[in-house]
C-alpha cells in the first residue's frame, strides 16, 4: 500500500456531522434547563461531537500531508471548497461544548477557530467576487463561510459574554445571508436543475434562518420579539419546502452529504425551547416539542444510516484520482 493511501481521504464535508451532533447537544441542554430532562443525553451528544470533531481533523490534516493533490482539488473545487470553513465553525461549536467544564480552553479554541472562520471567508468570498463561475456551482454551500461562520460566532461569542462582539458577528452573518438567498434562489428559479449527488446540499437551506435566531436570541435579552419570531417563520416554510421536495432529493442515495440537513433541524428544534425559557407561550411553545422530538428522530435515523454504511465500507466516496477543476480567481 502506498503511502498516499495508507490513511482514507476524508472529505471536508464531513464536518458537517459535527454541525449535527452538536445543534442537537445543545438543543438539548436547553430543554434540560426548561423540561427538567436529563443532562446525560445533551453532555453525550456534546462529547461525541468533539471526539468526531478530533478525529475529523486528524484526518483532514493528514490528507495534506498523505494526499496533498486531493486536498489541494478540493479546495480549488467550485463547490467542495466551502465545505473546507467547516473546520472553525464546528470547531467553535466544539468550544461552546467546553465552555461548562474550563472556559479558558473554550476560549482559546474558540479564537482560533473564529481566525480560522474569517480568514477562510474573506479569502473564499475574494475569489467569488472576481466572478468567472458558471451558474450552475451556485449552491446552498456557499452559505458556509460568510452565514453559517457569523451566526455561530455570534451565538458563541455571546455565551462566553462577549455579546458585543457578537452583534457585529451576527450583522455580517445576516446581510451576507440575505444577499446569498437572492442570488441562490434566482439560480435554483432560472437555470437547471440541481444534478442529484448535490441535491442534498440544499438542505443547507434550513439553517440560516434557524441558525440566526438562536445567534439572535444569544446577543439579545427580554422576551421573544417580532424579529425572532419571523426568523423561525421563515425557517418553518424552508422546512415545508424540503420536506415537499424529499423525493426529488433522494434520487440521490444516502450519503454523509445528507448530514447538511441536521444543522438547521437541530436549530429548528433548540430554538423554541429557548424561546420558551424567555417567555415564550404563543404557537412556537406549541410546536417546541413537536419539533424537538422530529429533529431527535431524523439525526438518529441519520446517524443509524451512517453507521450502517461505515459498516459496509461504503461511508467514504470511492477513492479516485483528484480531478483538478479549471483555474479559477483567487
Amino acid at each position: 500500500m502506498t503511502r498516499q493511501h495508507a490513511l482514507p481521504v476524508i472529505p471536508a464535508s464531513f464536518f458537517g456531522i459535527v454541525l449535527g451532533l452538536a445543534g442537537l447537544g445543545n438543543a438539548w441542554r436547553t430543554a434540560h434547563r426548561v423540561w427538567s430532562l436529563p443532562p446525560v443525553v445533551g453532555e453525550s451528544l456534546l462529547l461525541l461531537a468533539t471526539l468526531v470533531w478530533l478525529t475529523l481533523v486528524a484526518f483532514y490534516v493528514a490528507k495534506w500531508i498523505y494526499a496533498g493533490q486531493h486536498a489541494r482539488a478540493e479546495l480549488s473545487h467550485p463547490v467542495q471548497c466551502c465545505f473546507v470553513g467547516l473546520i472553525g465553525v464546528s470547531g467553535m461549536l466544539v468550544a461552546g461544548a467546553l465552555l461548562p467544564y474550563s472556559r479558558s480552553a473554550a476560549l482559546a479554541l474558540f479564537v482560533v477557530c473564529v481566525v480560522y472562520t474569517v480568514l477562510f471567508a474573506v479569502w473564499r468570498t475574494g475569489a467569488l467576487w472576481q466572478g468567472g463561475r458558471e451558474a450552475t456551482h451556485t449552491t446552498a454551500v456557499l452559505y458556509l463561510p460568510t452565514v453559517a461562520g457569523p451566526f455561530v460566532t455570534a451565538a458563541v461569542a455571546s455565551a462566553l459574554g462577549y455579546a458585543d462582539w457578537g452583534e457585529l458577528a451576527f450583522g455580517a452573518g445576516l446581510f451576507s445571508w440575505l444577499a446569498i438567498e437572492s442570488v441562490l434562489i434566482h439560480r435554483l428559479y432560472t437555470t437547471e436543475a440541481l444534478p442529484s449527488p448535490i441535491r442534498p446540499t440544499l438542505g443547507i437551506q434550513l439553517a440560516p434562518p434557524t441558525v440566526g435566531a438562536i445567534a439572535y436570541l444569544g446577543i439579545s435579552s427580554g422576551p421573544p420579539n417580532l424579529f425572532v419570531h419571523a426568523l423561525l417563520g421563515y425557517g418553518l416554510l424552508q422546512a415545508l419546502i424540503l420536506i415537499r421536495l424529499l423525493p426529488w432529493i433522494r434520487a440521490q442515495p444516502f450519503s454523509a452529504g445528507y448530514w447538511g440537513f441536521t444543522f438547521g433541524l437541530s436549530a429548528l428544534a433548540g430554538a423554541p425551547v429557548r424561546l420558551i425559557e424567555r417567555g415564550e407561550t404563543g404557537p412556537l411553545a406549541l410546536l417546541a416539542p413537536y419539533l424537538f422530538i422530529g429533529a431527535n428522530v431524523i439525526i438518529l435515523a441519520m446517524a443509524l444510516a451512517t453507521l450502517n454504511l461505515l459498516a459496509r465500507g461504503k461511508l467514504l466516496p470511492p477513492a479516485s484520482p483528484p480531478v483538478q477543476p479549471a483555474p479559477s480567481a483567487s
